[in-house]
């Protein structure tokens, strides 16, 4: 007899946990295509892959209602060229929260794929607004306690 499941044999229900809220993790590798003649990746593509790891954890943070929106992109910072091969690990956390707008913190890692290595490459804050059906912007709940401060330092604890 064997563990592996068979068609009258299903697999056992595996429990399940919640996504992070007020929090997203990415990861996307870097060819050719991403990059300019320098082969080092273009400035927009890495500002993309940020603006949609923020967007995610803005959707977490802000629930159920509607969806959101990018309002600013703020103080981002390239530290390091990414280059072809490379992967661009992301981490983006929502660090402040108004009454319909979130900030999210997020840091770019340029990991080296053959040993794992990673270096803080690029951060930046971005601005997400909250809308209800109708395109108003609607309350977004406050993060946990002890969670509302925005840090100019990455989360080196919570690399991706």
């Amino acid at each position: 007899m064997t563990d592996q499941p068979t068609p009258a044999q299903p697999l056992a229900p595996q429990p399940r946990t919640p996504a992070p809220r007020s929090r997203a993790r990415m990861l996307e590798l870097v060819f050719p295509k991403d990059t300019n003649y320098l082969g080092t990746a273009f400035g927009g593509f890495v500002l993309s892959l940020m603006d949609k790891a923020a967007s995610v954890a803005a959707v977490r943070h802000a629930g159920p209602g509607g969806a959101v929106v990018t309002a600013r992109m703020d103080g981002v910072d390239f530290r390091t060229p990414i280059r072809v091969g490379d992967a661009v690990a992301l981490d983006a956390r929502v660090v402040r929260v108004g009454r319909s707008s979130m900030t999210i913190q997020v840091d770019v890692y340029r990991e080296t794929m053959a040993s794992g290595e990673q270096e803080l490459a690029t951060t930046g804050l971005f601005v997400f607004v909250a809308l209800d059906e109708d395109g108003t912007p609607r309350p977004v709940p406050p993060l946990a306690e002890g969670l509302d401060t925005a840090s100019a330092h990455p989360d080196s604890e919570a690399r991706p």
